[in-house]
């Protein structure tokens, strides 16, 4: 297997992207809008990957966050309320907040199982700060690290209820960057002391059963190399100090926060220390580039694949899907009332 997710150009898989994923028999996908039209033709493409490799319970991944970020629109399904939305609620009713956003990620989480999505990017743990880049902003669920904590834990708590996998992000933190990793590479200069707040939301929720790792060269721990690529982030500040012993993937590979080809980048990641690498673009040179050039997945990393996707699939007895989008609504319009 190869410690990668591949990503695919259409709705359909073409004939040289299906000859190339079952050759190289990556770890998993990630879809975009691109790959999506309507409830029946997303199941179908995505039983047709799980066909292709055999793997029911296959990772085949989503940024589906809400507000902004979100892969599946209206008409087909409806629209999610970003992240931000429950740490305003927090503020008020934290107990509410809490409900709402287990209510909001499980009501997320049933769309994707019924389309035979196993794995949802979500929930973000950066903490922003003032005067750092908007890519963050309304995607965050605070800026007080137990707040934040508590929040992302209801969110993954609620996808799991649904029958997917949550994945924490971005690890060790994005709230400080002052620039766009999709566009370049931020620098952090903070110090150790002050990143400590940075990671504290990862350090309570490190059972977490996957993490995406962040394009940011943080000096204070490694003033060469961003955390994607640095073994020392990885392997004492992720690994070590934060706890984390699920499975680590890179954030899209192919950002302009990195240099050098994309086989070489994924490369220096899964060398780092990252167990897969995510590619985005579903260029068919660039995915088989790095299918040649990265070695077979670690015994210790498809441990953790596996272990990460016991859950997937697994949807929890319990209210259904316009019950709990109601009782989300209810509780979010109690606290604009309150204000």
């Amino acid at each position: 297997m190869t410690p990668a997710i591949f990503s695919l150009s259409g709705p359909k898989l073409t004939a040289k992207e299906r000859a190339l994923f079952r050759r190289a028999d990556p770890a998993g996908y990630i879809l975009f809008g691109r790959n999506i039209e309507d409830r029946e033709q997303l199941r179908a493409l995505t039983d047709s990957l799980r066909d292709l490799h055999g793997r029911s319970d296959l990772l085949i991944s989503i940024d589906q966050e809400g507000g902004r970020v979100s892969r599946m629109k209206p008409p087909v399904w409806d629209s999610y309320p970003p992240q931000g939305q429950f740490a305003a609620l927090y503020d008020i009713a934290p107990a509410s907040a809490i409900e709402a956003a287990r209510c909001n990620a499980q009501a997320i989480a049933l769309d994707l199982a019924e389309v035979g999505i196993t794995v949802d990017y979500l929930p973000l743990l950066d903490l922003p700060v003032e005067g750092a880049h908007d890519v963050i902003g309304d995607r965050a669920l605070g800026r007080e690290p137990m707040q934040v904590a508590a929040l992302g834990r209801a969110v993954l708590d609620g996808l799991a209820r649904g029958g997917v996998v949550g994945c924490i992000k971005h690890m060790p933190g994005h709230g400080r960057a002052t620039v766009d990793s999709h566009k370049s590479l931020p620098l952090v200069e903070a110090s150790d002391d002050e990143l400590a707040a940075d990671i504290a939301p990862f350090q309570r929720l490190a059972d977490a059963p996957m993490a995406m790792s962040a394009h940011i060269r943080f000096t204070a721990w490694d003033a060469d190399n961003p955390a994607t690529l640095s073994e020392k982030v990885i392997g004492e500040i992720i690994r070590k100090r934060i706890g984390f012993g699920g499975l680590l993937l890179t954030d899209d590979i192919d950002m302009e926060a990195l240099d050098g080809s994309i086989a070489e980048r994924s490369e220096r990641a899964i060398a780092a220390g990252c167990d897969l690498v995510l590619n985005c673009w579903a260029r068919i040179d660039d995915m088989a580039a790095t299918a040649e050039r990265l070695p077979v997945i670690t015994g210790a990393a498809a441990m953790r694949l596996d272990r990460a996707m016991q859950g997937a699939g697994k949807v929890a007895d319990g209210p259904p899907r316009a019950e709990l989008v109601a009782k989300r609504d209810a509780l979010l319009e109690a606290a604009r009332a309150a204000a």
